[in-house]
Protein backbone atom coordinates (compact mmCIF):
# COMPACT_ATOMS: atom_id res chain seq x y z
CA UNK A 1 0.00 0.00 0.00
CA UNK A 2 1.06 3.82 -1.19
CA UNK A 3 1.28 5.78 1.81
CA UNK A 4 -0.58 9.30 1.91
CA UNK A 5 2.80 11.53 1.77
CA UNK A 6 4.30 9.32 -1.61
CA UNK A 7 0.33 10.07 -2.68
CA UNK A 8 0.83 13.43 -2.60
CA UNK A 9 4.41 13.90 -3.65
CA UNK A 10 2.73 11.74 -7.26
CA UNK A 11 -0.03 13.84 -7.40
CA UNK A 12 2.00 17.00 -7.15
CA UNK A 13 4.65 15.20 -9.59
CA UNK A 14 1.47 14.04 -11.87
CA UNK A 15 -0.13 17.28 -11.84
CA UNK A 16 2.97 19.09 -12.86
CA UNK A 17 3.71 16.98 -15.65
CA UNK A 18 0.39 18.07 -17.07
CA UNK A 19 1.22 21.35 -16.60
CA UNK A 20 4.72 20.86 -18.02
CA UNK A 21 3.05 19.61 -21.10
CA UNK A 22 -0.05 22.34 -21.44
CA UNK A 23 -2.58 19.82 -20.14
CA UNK A 24 -4.85 21.16 -17.64
CA UNK A 25 -6.67 18.40 -16.00
CA UNK A 26 -9.04 20.52 -13.89
CA UNK A 27 -10.68 21.37 -17.80
CA UNK A 28 -9.99 17.81 -18.68
CA UNK A 29 -12.70 16.85 -16.18
CA UNK A 30 -14.84 19.49 -16.08
CA UNK A 31 -15.44 19.14 -20.33
CA UNK A 32 -15.51 15.10 -19.82
CA UNK A 33 -12.46 14.12 -21.57
CA UNK A 34 -10.98 12.95 -18.22
CA UNK A 35 -12.80 10.89 -15.42
CA UNK A 36 -12.01 11.06 -11.63
CA UNK A 37 -10.99 7.91 -11.64
CA UNK A 38 -8.38 8.37 -14.67
CA UNK A 39 -6.44 10.97 -12.70
CA UNK A 40 -6.17 8.32 -9.53
CA UNK A 41 -5.14 5.58 -11.72
CA UNK A 42 -2.42 8.17 -13.10
CA UNK A 43 -1.33 9.19 -9.62
CA UNK A 44 -0.81 5.29 -8.88
CA UNK A 45 1.33 4.78 -12.06
CA UNK A 46 3.21 7.67 -11.16
CA UNK A 47 4.01 6.38 -7.92
CA UNK A 48 4.95 2.98 -9.60
CA UNK A 49 7.70 5.17 -11.50
CA UNK A 50 11.26 3.91 -11.55
CA UNK A 51 12.85 7.71 -11.91
CA UNK A 52 10.63 10.13 -9.81
CA UNK A 53 13.19 12.07 -8.41
CA UNK A 54 14.19 12.70 -12.49
CA UNK A 55 10.79 14.20 -13.27
CA UNK A 56 11.29 17.32 -11.79
CA UNK A 57 14.87 18.36 -13.22
CA UNK A 58 13.43 16.95 -16.58
CA UNK A 59 10.63 19.16 -15.99
CA UNK A 60 12.48 22.58 -15.01
CA UNK A 61 14.70 22.38 -18.25
CA UNK A 62 11.55 22.46 -20.72
CA UNK A 63 9.85 25.32 -22.52
CA UNK A 64 6.06 24.91 -21.94
CA UNK A 65 4.34 23.58 -23.22
CA UNK A 66 6.98 20.82 -23.94
CA UNK A 67 5.55 17.96 -27.15
CA UNK A 68 5.62 15.20 -24.70
CA UNK A 69 6.79 13.80 -21.65
CA UNK A 70 9.01 11.83 -21.39
CA UNK A 71 9.55 8.30 -22.82
CA UNK A 72 10.03 6.80 -18.89
CA UNK A 73 6.48 8.55 -18.01
CA UNK A 74 4.09 6.44 -17.22
CA UNK A 75 1.37 8.41 -17.89
CA UNK A 76 2.84 9.70 -21.25
CA UNK A 77 -0.13 8.00 -23.79
CA UNK A 78 -2.99 9.48 -21.61
CA UNK A 79 -1.13 12.98 -21.41
CA UNK A 80 -0.88 12.87 -25.40
CA UNK A 81 -4.46 11.95 -25.83
CA UNK A 82 -5.18 14.81 -23.78
CA UNK A 83 -2.57 17.05 -25.86
CA UNK A 84 -3.78 16.00 -28.96
CA UNK A 85 -7.64 16.98 -27.88
CA UNK A 86 -6.36 20.22 -26.43
CA UNK A 87 -4.71 20.69 -29.61
CA UNK A 88 -7.98 20.41 -31.55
Amino acid sequence: MVDQENLKRHAALMDQMAQTVGVDLEDAVLSGRLAIDEISDAVLRCTKCASPDTCPAWMAGQSEPADRAPDYCGNRSMLQRLQSVADR
